[in-house]
């Protein structure tokens, strides 16, 4: 026979209770001018009943009236929002939880006597912004072991506090953390006692049920805490917000666990009980039809019973339910909800008519002549199969993440809750796994218990082999010569990393432009998408040398084409040497005039008629483009001679001759002439 075991800790904390008699009293008191500052607790069906008797919810002291009665929220407030809602003509009605009240008094005492304030705990939670608010806002906040180390250093006295709702065992982790890295540091025990009990209760409960239900609202933290809590001990657990989010459970079930967050009202937990003893009342009369049906199975050709699996034929569909064809004297129908929850679900694509899917049978007669059926049930039979095959063959799969959990992620595989731990989801850290919500994720299951409630999976085990695999099918049929396509990794001042997908090449500076760059950034940037050719590889020291600059990019590409022997070119001086200058015919292309091609007489050096940025006519002579070299001559075209104006024009036949160098000359030739 099936039982409910149900917390005596779920529903409302002291704190919380307080938080909702106190804003009903006052409502109550004060019709009509009654305001709750922010969310009174976290569950809607408390904020809706208020807002319905008109205390609505206000998020800014502006949006209230002189005479309006104003009530805390159980959370708090930061110390500069209390003043301010003082220093107005209103009534303030503080219905700040005690636990929070006393850390508040706490932070503002350390925080005056110069101490450092570290809150651990979920920076965006309205409770951590409250005490953060007492003092002064510059609190470091912290909600992983892995944030300690970010955290910059200080000489002053470091107090550390908690969320009331910080699960006791993370508290102290981090806390050890944080006394290692700073030498005076106190930790304050500020977990609140009611939730260190409702914990422990909500896994000693979850370690004995088939399926474990958690009632409480979206936003609140502390039932949060107690689904990830249950999740790690019960396969089939769920949280919900009322009884209507219950969803369709297997008849199978033996035991249902029920536990609730502290701002859950007890007419939810009714509702949810009774809804549970509904499921279960169906167990019975579904067994009893059973045994009912087995009594005419011989003399009934088409029968079909509950709790078994059959093939039907899909005959249409509205929004709310799916008919199937099961060859019965009664149609069957599945709720459209079931499909819903595949984010990828497309009706028309996925719900033609005529297409055969098997169906798990609830129940023979839903009250209106259908057979009740659910799909989802028998996609969880064989999702169950495939992860026990897949666990003892190492085979991946695929699923979807639905949920960031307390030390990782919950994807669901057919119906199948499969945990992945964060150190699992990747083969690199991921500061954040929200990344991963909703998205398809390939696992290895690596962990089942005996009586597979929970399944554990590993991504990294899968991205890693892949790894392996490719990196093997790489080095087999790389070649010199080979393109890839890959995104620039890094820039370094010797070259730029390229990321090819499985391995990490080298483009050297030198390979990057055909032009003389400062530096790798000049031509590439990090994240750039960029086509690369193999020029050397070395498969032991896992070493990979690209080029990245295109031989029909190189200005000397078919140069021989562009200048012959004998053309007439103009260009720019860019250098002058002591043998010549170095002339640029065009981006990329230099070419040399030896000295004694610049002028029609003799030279010291070239800048006595040339200057850098100077244009000029010149004479190919000679095009090498093995050598990257081509002769130019000026004096062919337009030679350049010196002018010299403080010594007359030496003769034709003296004009080679230095000038101071000429008398001397002359003597010696007439004392040759006398001897």
């Amino acid at each position: 026979m099936a039982k409910i075991i149900l917390a005596k800790t779920a529903g409302f904390c002291f704190g919380v209770a307080n938080a909702v008699q106190t804003a009903f009293r006052v409502l109550k008191e004060n019709p009509g001018r009654t305001r709750i500052y922010g969310e009174l607790i976290h569950n809607r069906q408390v904020s809706d009943a208020l807002a319905e008797e008109g205390a609505f919810s206000v998020q800014s002291p502006d949006q209230l009236e002189p005479g309006d009665h104003v009530v805390i929220r159980a959370h708090g407030i930061g110390e500069d929002l209390y003043n301010e809602l003082k220093s107005r003509d209103v009534v303030i009605h503080d219905a700040t939880c005690p636990y929070v009240k006393r850390i508040h008094n706490l932070v503002r005492e350390k925080y005056n006597e110069g101490c450092r304030i570290i809150i651990v705990g979920d920076r965006t939670h309205p409770e951590v912004i409250g005490i953060n608010g007492w003092c002064g806002n510059e609190a470091f906040v912290v909600s992983e072991p892995e944030e300690v180390e970010l955290l910059p250093d200080t000489d002053k006295c470091v107090f550390v506090v908690a969320q009331t709702t910080m699960k006791p065992e993370k508290y102290g982790e981090i806390c050890d953390l944080i006394k290692k890295k700073f030498a005076n540091a106190i930790k304050s025990d500020t977990i609140c006692n009611a939730t260190e009990k409702r914990q422990r209760e909500a896994l000693e409960i979850s370690r004995e049920s088939d399926v474990m239900i958690v009632i409480g609202g979206k936003n609140s933290s502390n039932t949060q805490k107690l689904f990830e809590i249950c999740s790690e001990n019960c396969q089939c657990t769920y949280k919900v917000e009322i009884a209507a989010d219950i969803p369709p459970l297997n008849n199978n079930i033996n035991t249902f666990g029920i536990t609730a967050g502290a701002s859950t009202p007890d007419w939810v937990i009714k509702e949810v009980i009774k809804t549970m003893e509904e499921i279960l009342n169906n167990k019975q009369e579904t067994e009893n039809e059973i045994s009912f049906e087995k009594a005419f199975e011989e003399t009934e050709v088409n029968s079909i019973r509950a709790g078994e699996v059959v093939k039907g034929r899909i005959i249409g569909y509205n929004t709310s339910e799916v008919f199937v064809d099961l060859g019965y004297k009664a149609d069957g129908t599945i709720s459209m909800e079931e499909f819903l929850e595949d984010p990828d679900f497309d009706p028309e694509r996925d719900l033609k008519e005529g297409d055969e899917i098997l169906v798990y049978v609830i129940k023979v007669n839903d009250g209106e002549g259908n057979v009740s059926l659910s799909k989802k049930r028998v996609d969880s039979i064989k999702g169950m199969e495939d992860i026990d095959q897949a666990f003892n063959n190492k085979t991946p799969l695929e699923a979807t993440v639905r949920e960031v959990v307390n030390g990782g992620v919950v994807a669901n595989y057919k119906g199948i809750r499969v945990f992945i731990p964060a150190s699992q989801i990747s083969d690199r850290y991921v500061k954040d796994l929200n990344e991963y919500l909703n998205k398809k994720v390939k696992f290895e299951v690596v962990e089942m218990s005996k009586n597979k409630r929970r399944v554990v999976g590993s991504c990294r085990n899968v991205i890693e082999k892949e790894k392996e695999a490719k990196l093997e099918e790489f080095w087999n049929s790389v070649d010199v010569g080979q393109e890839y396509t890959g995104k620039v990794k890094s820039l370094t001042n010797f070259g730029a990393f390229v990321d090819l997908g499985v391995v990490d090449g080298l483009i050297h500076v030198s390979e990057l432009s055909w032009k003389k760059i400062n530096k790798p950034s000049d031509v590439l940037k990090i994240g750039q998408t960029v086509t690369v050719r193999i020029l050397g590889f070395d498969r032991e020291k896992q070493k990979v040398s690209l080029g990245y600059r295109k031989a029909e990019d190189n200005p000397w590409f078919n140069i021989e084409e562009k200048y012959t022997v004998g053309d007439e070119v103009t260009g720019k001086i860019v250098r002058l040497v002591p043998f010549g200058a170095f002339v640029e015919l065009e981006d990329g292309v230099e070419g040399l005039v030896h000295i004694s091609q610049i002028s029609n007489v003799r030279l010291g050096k070239p800048d006595e008629v040339l200057s850098i940025g100077q244009e000029v006519k010149m004479k190919v002579l000679e095009v090498n483009p093995d050598l990257k070299k081509i002769s130019l001559s000026i004096r062919d075209v337009e030679p350049i001679d010196p002018v010299r104006e403080d010594e007359p024009e030496a003769p034709a036949e003296e004009a080679d001759v230095p000038s101071e160098h000429v008398e001397e000359m002359k003597t010696t030739i007439g004392d040759m002439i006398k001897e």
